[in-house]
Protein backbone atom coordinates (compact mmCIF):
# COMPACT_ATOMS: atom_id res chain seq x y z
CA UNK A 1 0.00 0.00 0.00
CA UNK A 2 1.04 3.61 -0.49
CA UNK A 3 2.01 4.70 3.01
CA UNK A 4 2.52 8.31 1.86
CA UNK A 5 -1.24 8.91 1.81
CA UNK A 6 -3.53 9.67 4.76
CA UNK A 7 -7.08 8.95 3.53
CA UNK A 8 -9.06 10.43 6.43
CA UNK A 9 -6.84 13.47 6.81
CA UNK A 10 -6.90 14.18 3.08
CA UNK A 11 -10.67 13.72 2.84
CA UNK A 12 -11.10 16.18 5.69
CA UNK A 13 -8.94 18.73 3.87
CA UNK A 14 -10.94 18.18 0.68
CA UNK A 15 -14.22 18.69 2.56
CA UNK A 16 -13.06 22.17 3.53
CA UNK A 17 -11.77 23.04 0.06
CA UNK A 18 -15.07 22.06 -1.58
CA UNK A 19 -17.04 24.24 0.82
CA UNK A 20 -19.47 21.44 1.66
CA UNK A 21 -22.38 22.26 3.95
CA UNK A 22 -24.46 19.78 5.93
CA UNK A 23 -27.97 20.06 7.31
CA UNK A 24 -26.83 17.50 9.85
CA UNK A 25 -25.19 17.48 13.23
CA UNK A 26 -23.05 18.98 14.65
CA UNK A 27 -25.32 21.95 15.18
CA UNK A 28 -22.51 24.48 15.37
CA UNK A 29 -22.06 24.06 11.57
CA UNK A 30 -18.24 24.01 11.52
CA UNK A 31 -18.15 26.83 14.05
CA UNK A 32 -20.62 29.20 12.39
CA UNK A 33 -23.05 28.95 15.27
CA UNK A 34 -20.56 28.74 18.08
CA UNK A 35 -20.11 31.54 20.57
CA UNK A 36 -17.30 33.84 19.34
CA UNK A 37 -15.50 33.26 22.62
CA UNK A 38 -15.55 29.53 21.87
CA UNK A 39 -14.40 30.08 18.28
CA UNK A 40 -11.48 32.14 19.54
CA UNK A 41 -10.12 29.07 21.34
CA UNK A 42 -11.50 26.19 19.28
CA UNK A 43 -11.95 27.66 15.81
CA UNK A 44 -9.72 25.23 13.93
CA UNK A 45 -11.16 22.22 15.69
CA UNK A 46 -14.73 23.37 15.08
CA UNK A 47 -14.10 23.74 11.35
CA UNK A 48 -12.90 20.14 11.19
CA UNK A 49 -15.73 18.75 13.35
CA UNK A 50 -18.02 17.00 10.85
CA UNK A 51 -19.97 13.78 10.59
CA UNK A 52 -18.07 10.66 9.59
CA UNK A 53 -20.83 9.49 7.23
CA UNK A 54 -23.10 11.90 5.37
CA UNK A 55 -20.22 14.30 5.97
CA UNK A 56 -16.61 13.22 5.53
CA UNK A 57 -17.86 10.24 3.52
CA UNK A 58 -21.26 9.64 1.92
CA UNK A 59 -24.12 7.82 3.64
CA UNK A 60 -22.82 4.38 2.53
CA UNK A 61 -19.13 5.18 3.21
CA UNK A 62 -18.34 4.53 -0.45
CA UNK A 63 -15.16 6.59 -0.21
CA UNK A 64 -13.80 3.97 2.24
CA UNK A 65 -11.59 6.60 3.87
CA UNK A 66 -11.74 5.05 7.33
CA UNK A 67 -11.33 1.45 6.22
CA UNK A 68 -8.40 2.42 3.98
CA UNK A 69 -6.76 4.26 6.89
CA UNK A 70 -7.19 1.19 9.12
CA UNK A 71 -5.66 -1.05 6.44
CA UNK A 72 -2.70 1.30 6.14
CA UNK A 73 -2.20 1.22 9.90
CA UNK A 74 -2.29 -2.58 9.99
CA UNK A 75 0.30 -2.78 7.22
CA UNK A 76 2.50 -0.14 8.86
CA UNK A 77 2.83 -2.09 12.10
CA UNK A 78 2.62 -5.63 10.75
CA UNK A 79 -0.80 -6.56 12.11
CA UNK A 80 -3.44 -8.49 10.17
CA UNK A 81 -6.16 -6.00 11.02
CA UNK A 82 -6.52 -2.62 12.77
CA UNK A 83 -9.62 -0.93 14.14
CA UNK A 84 -9.78 2.76 15.11
CA UNK A 85 -11.69 3.84 18.21
CA UNK A 86 -12.62 7.36 19.30
CA UNK A 87 -13.56 6.27 22.82
CA UNK A 88 -10.07 5.59 24.07
CA UNK A 89 -8.33 2.34 24.93
CA UNK A 90 -10.74 2.04 27.85
CA UNK A 91 -13.37 1.04 25.28
CA UNK A 92 -10.99 -0.96 23.11
CA UNK A 93 -9.84 -3.19 25.94
CA UNK A 94 -13.44 -3.82 27.02
CA UNK A 95 -14.33 -4.86 23.46
CA UNK A 96 -11.36 -7.23 23.40
CA UNK A 97 -12.34 -8.77 26.74
CA UNK A 98 -15.92 -9.30 25.60
CA UNK A 99 -14.86 -10.79 22.26
CA UNK A 100 -12.55 -13.33 23.91
CA UNK A 101 -14.41 -14.17 27.12
CA UNK A 102 -17.87 -12.58 26.94
CA UNK A 103 -20.84 -14.57 28.12
CA UNK A 104 -19.68 -16.92 30.85
CA UNK A 105 -15.94 -17.00 30.17
CA UNK A 106 -13.00 -16.12 32.35
CA UNK A 107 -9.72 -14.28 31.84
CA UNK A 108 -6.30 -14.69 33.44
CA UNK A 109 -5.30 -11.16 34.48
CA UNK A 110 -2.48 -9.39 36.24
CA UNK A 111 -3.81 -7.81 39.44
CA UNK A 112 -1.93 -4.67 38.38
CA UNK A 113 -4.55 -4.14 35.65
CA UNK A 114 -5.89 -0.68 34.88
CA UNK A 115 -9.31 0.42 36.16
CA UNK A 116 -10.69 0.22 32.61
CA UNK A 117 -10.12 -3.55 32.72
CA UNK A 118 -12.00 -3.80 36.00
CA UNK A 119 -14.79 -1.81 34.37
CA UNK A 120 -14.74 -4.39 31.57
CA UNK A 121 -15.21 -7.15 34.14
CA UNK A 122 -18.19 -5.31 35.59
CA UNK A 123 -19.80 -4.69 32.18
CA UNK A 124 -19.24 -8.19 30.83
CA UNK A 125 -19.57 -10.44 33.85
CA UNK A 126 -16.26 -12.11 32.92
CA UNK A 127 -14.69 -14.06 35.78
CA UNK A 128 -11.20 -12.74 36.68
CA UNK A 129 -8.44 -15.17 37.57
CA UNK A 130 -5.91 -12.85 39.15
CA UNK A 131 -2.13 -13.18 39.03
CA UNK A 132 -0.47 -11.49 41.98
CA UNK A 133 2.11 -8.90 40.83
CA UNK A 134 5.76 -9.39 41.65
CA UNK A 135 6.26 -6.92 44.47
CA UNK A 136 9.36 -4.94 45.31
CA UNK A 137 8.55 -4.51 48.98
CA UNK A 138 11.43 -2.09 49.57
CA UNK A 139 10.21 0.36 46.93
CA UNK A 140 6.51 -0.48 47.25
CA UNK A 141 6.40 -1.16 43.52
CA UNK A 142 4.81 -3.89 41.41
CA UNK A 143 6.25 -5.55 38.31
CA UNK A 144 4.36 -7.29 35.48
CA UNK A 145 3.64 -11.03 35.70
CA UNK A 146 6.26 -13.45 34.42
CA UNK A 147 5.63 -16.29 31.93
CA UNK A 148 6.03 -18.74 34.82
CA UNK A 149 3.25 -17.02 36.76
CA UNK A 150 1.01 -17.10 33.70
CA UNK A 151 1.74 -20.82 33.23
CA UNK A 152 0.83 -21.50 36.86
CA UNK A 153 -2.40 -19.54 36.39
CA UNK A 154 -3.31 -21.67 33.36
CA UNK A 155 -2.66 -24.81 35.42
CA UNK A 156 -5.09 -23.55 38.06
CA UNK A 157 -7.67 -22.29 35.55
CA UNK A 158 -7.41 -24.39 32.37
CA UNK A 159 -10.90 -23.40 31.24
CA UNK A 160 -10.10 -19.67 31.04
CA UNK A 161 -10.87 -18.16 27.64
CA UNK A 162 -7.61 -16.19 27.39
CA UNK A 163 -5.12 -13.99 29.21
CA UNK A 164 -4.80 -10.22 29.44
CA UNK A 165 -1.55 -8.49 30.36
CA UNK A 166 -0.81 -4.76 30.75
CA UNK A 167 2.55 -3.87 29.17
CA UNK A 168 4.13 -1.34 29.28
CA UNK A 169 2.85 -0.31 32.69
CA UNK A 170 2.18 3.38 33.36
CA UNK A 171 5.75 3.45 34.73
CA UNK A 172 7.24 2.11 31.47
CA UNK A 173 8.04 -1.38 32.78
CA UNK A 174 7.38 -4.22 30.34
CA UNK A 175 6.46 -7.89 30.63
CA UNK A 176 8.09 -10.77 28.77
CA UNK A 177 5.28 -10.83 26.22
CA UNK A 178 6.96 -13.33 23.92
CA UNK A 179 7.24 -15.81 26.76
CA UNK A 180 3.67 -15.18 27.90
CA UNK A 181 2.30 -15.51 24.36
CA UNK A 182 4.10 -18.85 23.99
CA UNK A 183 2.51 -20.12 27.21
CA UNK A 184 -0.97 -19.07 26.04
CA UNK A 185 -0.55 -20.51 22.55
CA UNK A 186 0.55 -23.87 23.95
CA UNK A 187 -3.06 -24.15 25.08
CA UNK A 188 -4.52 -22.64 21.93
CA UNK A 189 -5.73 -19.60 23.87
CA UNK A 190 -5.35 -15.93 22.88
CA UNK A 191 -3.30 -13.25 24.59
CA UNK A 192 -4.71 -9.72 24.85
CA UNK A 193 -2.19 -6.99 25.60
CA UNK A 194 -3.27 -3.63 26.98
CA UNK A 195 -0.41 -1.70 25.41
CA UNK A 196 -2.01 1.70 25.88
CA UNK A 197 1.42 3.20 26.65
CA UNK A 198 3.11 1.54 23.68
CA UNK A 199 1.72 2.99 20.45
CA UNK A 200 5.23 4.10 19.46
CA UNK A 201 6.92 0.74 20.01
CA UNK A 202 6.62 -0.64 16.43
CA UNK A 203 8.56 2.27 14.99
CA UNK A 204 12.02 1.96 16.57
CA UNK A 205 14.12 -1.12 17.29
CA UNK A 206 15.67 0.34 20.47
CA UNK A 207 12.28 0.48 22.15
CA UNK A 208 10.79 -2.58 23.88
CA UNK A 209 9.36 -5.25 21.58
CA UNK A 210 5.80 -4.37 20.70
CA UNK A 211 3.02 -6.85 21.37
CA UNK A 212 2.31 -8.02 17.82
CA UNK A 213 5.98 -8.85 17.25
CA UNK A 214 5.94 -10.75 20.54
CA UNK A 215 3.04 -12.91 19.40
CA UNK A 216 0.01 -11.24 21.02
CA UNK A 217 -3.36 -11.89 19.37
CA UNK A 218 -4.95 -8.53 20.23
CA UNK A 219 -3.04 -5.39 21.13
CA UNK A 220 -4.73 -2.17 22.27
CA UNK A 221 -2.81 1.11 21.98
CA UNK A 222 -3.60 4.72 22.91
CA UNK A 223 -2.31 6.99 20.16
CA UNK A 224 -2.58 10.08 22.38
CA UNK A 225 -0.27 8.76 25.11
CA UNK A 226 3.03 8.19 23.29
CA UNK A 227 1.99 9.20 19.79
CA UNK A 228 0.60 12.39 18.28
CA UNK A 229 -3.15 11.83 18.36
CA UNK A 230 -5.93 13.58 20.21
CA UNK A 231 -7.04 12.34 23.62
CA UNK A 232 -9.36 9.33 23.24
CA UNK A 233 -7.74 8.13 20.02
CA UNK A 234 -7.14 4.39 20.22
CA UNK A 235 -6.39 1.48 17.89
CA UNK A 236 -6.64 -2.21 18.47
CA UNK A 237 -4.62 -4.56 16.30
CA UNK A 238 -5.38 -8.21 15.62
CA UNK A 239 -3.41 -11.10 14.17
CA UNK A 240 -3.79 -14.85 13.85
CA UNK A 241 -6.93 -16.96 14.02
CA UNK A 242 -7.52 -17.29 17.77
CA UNK A 243 -9.83 -14.26 17.90
CA UNK A 244 -13.09 -14.01 15.97
CA UNK A 245 -12.68 -10.67 14.19
CA UNK A 246 -16.37 -10.36 13.38
CA UNK A 247 -17.19 -10.83 17.07
CA UNK A 248 -14.54 -8.29 18.03
CA UNK A 249 -15.99 -5.73 15.62
CA UNK A 250 -19.49 -6.40 16.94
CA UNK A 251 -18.35 -6.01 20.55
CA UNK A 252 -16.67 -2.70 19.69
CA UNK A 253 -19.84 -1.57 17.93
CA UNK A 254 -21.89 -2.36 21.05
CA UNK A 255 -19.73 -0.07 23.14
CA UNK A 256 -18.61 2.72 20.84
CA UNK A 257 -20.40 5.94 20.03
CA UNK A 258 -22.53 6.23 16.90
CA UNK A 259 -21.13 9.75 16.49
CA UNK A 260 -17.36 9.24 16.24
CA UNK A 261 -15.19 12.34 16.12
CA UNK A 262 -13.51 12.68 12.72
CA UNK A 263 -10.76 14.78 14.30
CA UNK A 264 -9.57 11.73 16.20
CA UNK A 265 -9.59 9.52 13.11
CA UNK A 266 -7.67 12.13 11.10
CA UNK A 267 -5.01 12.55 13.79
CA UNK A 268 -4.46 8.77 14.04
CA UNK A 269 -4.21 8.57 10.25
CA UNK A 270 -1.72 11.41 10.00
CA UNK A 271 0.39 10.09 12.88
CA UNK A 272 0.70 6.68 11.19
CA UNK A 273 2.05 8.34 8.06
CA UNK A 274 4.46 10.45 10.12
CA UNK A 275 5.80 7.37 11.89
CA UNK A 276 6.24 5.39 8.67
CA UNK A 277 8.13 8.24 7.03
CA UNK A 278 10.05 9.71 9.97
CA UNK A 279 9.44 7.52 13.03
CA UNK A 280 12.90 6.03 13.34
CA UNK A 281 14.52 9.45 13.15
CA UNK A 282 12.04 11.10 15.53
CA UNK A 283 12.08 8.32 18.11
CA UNK A 284 15.85 8.00 17.88
CA UNK A 285 16.09 11.68 18.74
CA UNK A 286 13.62 11.17 21.59
CA UNK A 287 15.74 8.38 23.04
CA UNK A 288 18.80 10.64 22.93
CA UNK A 289 16.80 13.39 24.64
CA UNK A 290 15.70 10.89 27.29
CA UNK A 291 19.30 9.86 27.92
CA UNK A 292 20.21 13.53 28.43
CA UNK A 293 17.25 13.96 30.78
CA UNK A 294 18.13 10.90 32.82
CA UNK A 295 21.72 12.02 33.30
CA UNK A 296 20.79 15.59 34.24
CA UNK A 297 18.02 14.57 36.63
CA UNK A 298 20.18 11.93 38.32
CA UNK A 299 22.66 14.66 39.21
CA UNK A 300 20.10 16.42 41.44
CA UNK A 301 20.57 15.68 45.16
CA UNK A 302 18.10 13.17 46.56
CA UNK A 303 16.58 12.26 43.17
CA UNK A 304 17.19 8.74 41.91
CA UNK A 305 16.33 8.06 38.27
CA UNK A 306 15.07 4.49 38.22
CA UNK A 307 16.40 2.18 35.50
CA UNK A 308 18.54 -0.81 36.44
CA UNK A 309 16.61 -1.33 39.67
CA UNK A 310 13.49 -1.85 37.55
CA UNK A 311 15.03 -4.68 35.55
CA UNK A 312 16.16 -8.16 36.50
CA UNK A 313 15.01 -11.66 37.25
CA UNK A 314 12.41 -10.69 39.82
CA UNK A 315 11.62 -7.35 38.22
CA UNK A 316 10.43 -6.28 34.78
CA UNK A 317 11.59 -7.77 31.49
CA UNK A 318 12.25 -4.47 29.72
CA UNK A 319 11.82 -0.72 30.13
CA UNK A 320 10.65 2.11 27.90
CA UNK A 321 13.30 4.70 28.67
CA UNK A 322 11.09 7.54 27.45
CA UNK A 323 9.30 7.09 30.78
CA UNK A 324 11.63 8.80 33.23
CA UNK A 325 10.65 7.55 36.68
CA UNK A 326 12.28 9.26 39.66
CA UNK A 327 12.37 8.08 43.26
CA UNK A 328 12.37 11.16 45.49
CA UNK A 329 12.06 9.42 48.86
CA UNK A 330 15.58 10.47 49.88
CA UNK A 331 14.42 14.10 49.94
CA UNK A 332 11.74 13.33 52.52
CA UNK A 333 9.03 14.77 50.26
CA UNK A 334 6.21 12.96 48.51
CA UNK A 335 5.68 12.95 44.78
CA UNK A 336 2.35 14.68 45.38
CA UNK A 337 4.08 17.68 46.95
CA UNK A 338 6.61 17.97 44.13
CA UNK A 339 3.95 17.71 41.41
CA UNK A 340 1.90 20.46 43.06
CA UNK A 341 4.94 22.74 43.45
CA UNK A 342 6.06 22.24 39.83
CA UNK A 343 2.60 23.08 38.51
CA UNK A 344 2.17 26.14 40.71
CA UNK A 345 5.69 27.57 40.58
CA UNK A 346 7.01 26.42 37.18
CA UNK A 347 3.83 25.75 35.16
CA UNK A 348 5.08 22.22 34.49
CA UNK A 349 2.73 19.27 34.84
CA UNK A 350 3.92 15.78 35.76
CA UNK A 351 1.73 12.94 34.58
CA UNK A 352 2.16 10.67 37.57
CA UNK A 353 3.10 11.06 41.20
CA UNK A 354 2.77 8.85 44.22
CA UNK A 355 4.00 8.71 47.80
CA UNK A 356 7.68 8.50 46.74
CA UNK A 357 7.94 8.94 42.96
CA UNK A 358 7.32 11.33 40.10
CA UNK A 359 7.25 10.47 36.41
CA UNK A 360 8.18 12.58 33.40
CA UNK A 361 6.83 11.07 30.20
CA UNK A 362 8.94 12.17 27.22
CA UNK A 363 7.93 11.99 23.57
CA UNK A 364 9.45 12.81 20.20
CA UNK A 365 8.03 16.32 20.66
CA UNK A 366 10.49 16.99 23.50
CA UNK A 367 13.97 18.41 23.09
CA UNK A 368 16.84 19.78 25.15
CA UNK A 369 14.86 22.98 25.83
CA UNK A 370 11.85 21.23 27.37
CA UNK A 371 14.05 18.83 29.32
CA UNK A 372 16.22 21.64 30.67
CA UNK A 373 13.06 23.41 31.87
CA UNK A 374 12.13 20.25 33.77
CA UNK A 375 15.62 19.89 35.26
CA UNK A 376 15.77 23.57 36.22
CA UNK A 377 12.35 23.35 37.82
CA UNK A 378 13.25 20.33 39.92
CA UNK A 379 16.57 21.92 40.87
CA UNK A 380 14.69 25.02 42.05
CA UNK A 381 12.27 22.87 44.03
CA UNK A 382 15.18 21.03 45.63
CA UNK A 383 16.94 24.28 46.52
CA UNK A 384 13.92 25.76 48.28
CA UNK A 385 13.17 22.54 50.18
CA UNK A 386 13.73 23.03 53.89
CA UNK A 387 12.44 20.42 56.27
CA UNK A 388 9.67 18.52 54.46
CA UNK A 389 6.62 17.59 56.46
CA UNK A 390 6.86 13.86 57.11
CA UNK A 391 4.05 11.94 55.48
CA UNK A 392 2.18 9.35 57.50
CA UNK A 393 1.03 7.09 54.68
CA UNK A 394 0.65 3.58 56.02
CA UNK A 395 2.35 1.36 53.41
CA UNK A 396 1.02 -2.21 53.59
CA UNK A 397 3.19 -5.27 53.18
CA UNK A 398 2.66 -7.08 49.85
CA UNK A 399 0.53 -9.80 51.45
CA UNK A 400 -1.79 -7.18 52.93
CA UNK A 401 -2.54 -5.86 49.44
CA UNK A 402 -3.55 -9.31 48.13
CA UNK A 403 -7.28 -9.19 48.73
CA UNK A 404 -9.32 -12.35 48.31
CA UNK A 405 -11.95 -12.39 45.56
CA UNK A 406 -15.28 -13.56 47.00
CA UNK A 407 -17.70 -12.54 44.24
CA UNK A 408 -17.57 -11.66 40.56
CA UNK A 409 -16.98 -7.91 40.16
CA UNK A 410 -20.25 -7.58 38.20
CA UNK A 411 -22.32 -9.28 40.92
CA UNK A 412 -20.78 -7.20 43.69
CA UNK A 413 -21.14 -3.93 41.80
CA UNK A 414 -24.74 -4.37 40.68
CA UNK A 415 -26.04 -6.26 43.72
CA UNK A 416 -27.59 -4.76 46.86
CA UNK A 417 -25.06 -2.60 48.68
CA UNK A 418 -24.74 -0.17 51.54
CA UNK A 419 -22.32 2.59 52.53
CA UNK A 420 -20.53 1.94 55.80
CA UNK A 421 -17.95 4.00 57.70
CA UNK A 422 -14.48 3.17 56.45
CA UNK A 423 -13.42 1.78 59.82
CA UNK A 424 -16.25 -0.76 59.57
CA UNK A 425 -15.35 -1.88 56.03
CA UNK A 426 -12.68 -4.50 56.89
CA UNK A 427 -14.23 -7.94 56.66
CA UNK A 428 -16.87 -6.75 54.17
CA UNK A 429 -17.03 -7.38 50.42
CA UNK A 430 -16.38 -4.29 48.29
CA UNK A 431 -19.17 -3.08 46.00
CA UNK A 432 -17.10 -0.35 44.32
CA UNK A 433 -13.56 0.00 43.05
CA UNK A 434 -11.11 2.29 44.79
CA UNK A 435 -8.28 3.51 42.60
CA UNK A 436 -5.43 5.95 43.26
CA UNK A 437 -5.21 7.92 40.00
CA UNK A 438 -2.80 8.07 38.36
CA UNK A 439 -1.65 5.39 37.68
CA UNK A 440 -5.19 4.01 37.76
CA UNK A 441 -4.54 0.55 39.24
CA UNK A 442 -7.36 -0.32 41.69
CA UNK A 443 -6.37 -1.11 45.23
CA UNK A 444 -9.87 -2.51 45.85
CA UNK A 445 -11.93 -4.27 43.17
CA UNK A 446 -15.66 -4.99 43.59
CA UNK A 447 -16.08 -8.49 44.97
CA UNK A 448 -12.89 -8.45 47.04
CA UNK A 449 -12.76 -8.88 50.80
CA UNK A 450 -11.54 -5.62 52.31
CA UNK A 451 -8.86 -5.63 54.99
CA UNK A 452 -7.84 -2.97 57.47
CA UNK A 453 -4.36 -2.40 56.09
CA UNK A 454 -5.71 -1.36 52.70
CA UNK A 455 -8.22 1.06 54.23
CA UNK A 456 -5.47 2.59 56.37
CA UNK A 457 -3.20 2.93 53.31
CA UNK A 458 -5.90 4.66 51.28
CA UNK A 459 -7.08 7.02 54.00
CA UNK A 460 -3.57 8.07 55.04
CA UNK A 461 -2.71 8.44 51.35
CA UNK A 462 -5.68 10.73 50.74
CA UNK A 463 -4.58 12.84 53.70
CA UNK A 464 -1.14 13.17 52.07
CA UNK A 465 -2.48 14.19 48.66
CA UNK A 466 -3.46 10.95 46.92
CA UNK A 467 -6.28 11.32 44.36
CA UNK A 468 -8.95 8.60 44.63
CA UNK A 469 -11.75 9.61 42.25
CA UNK A 470 -13.65 6.31 41.89
CA UNK A 471 -15.65 5.74 45.08
CA UNK A 472 -18.95 7.44 45.80
CA UNK A 473 -17.15 9.16 48.70
CA UNK A 474 -13.74 10.30 47.33
CA UNK A 475 -12.60 11.17 50.85
CA UNK A 476 -13.28 7.54 51.80
CA UNK A 477 -15.00 8.38 55.03
CA UNK A 478 -17.46 5.76 53.84
CA UNK A 479 -17.16 2.89 51.38
CA UNK A 480 -19.84 0.95 49.53
CA UNK A 481 -19.94 -2.75 50.43
CA UNK A 482 -22.18 -5.67 49.53
CA UNK A 483 -25.26 -5.63 51.74
CA UNK A 484 -25.57 -8.45 54.23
Amino acid sequence: MDQSVAPVLEALAEYGKLGRYGFTPPGHRQGRGADPRVREVLGGALRADILASSGLDDRLARGQYLSDAEDLMAEAVGADYAFFSTCGSSLSVKAAMMAVAGGDGGLILGRDSHKSIVAGLIFSGVQPYWITPRWDAERHFSHPPSPEQVREAWQRHPDASGALIVSPSPYGTCADLAGIAEVCHERGKPLIVDEAWGAHLPFHSDLPTWAMNAGADICVVSVHKMGAGFEQGSVFHVQGDLVDRARLTECADLLMTTSPNVLLYAAIDGWRRQMVEHGRELLGGALETAAHARAALAALPGISVMEHDLLGKEASHDLDRLQVLMDVSATGATGYEIADWMREQRRIDLGLSDHRRILATLSFADDKHTVDALVDGLAAWRKQLKEPTPHHIRLPAPRELELDTIMKPRDAFFGPCEAVPAEQAPGRIAAEQVTPYPPGIPVIVPGELIDGAVIEYLRTGIAAGMNVPDPADPELNTIRVVAR
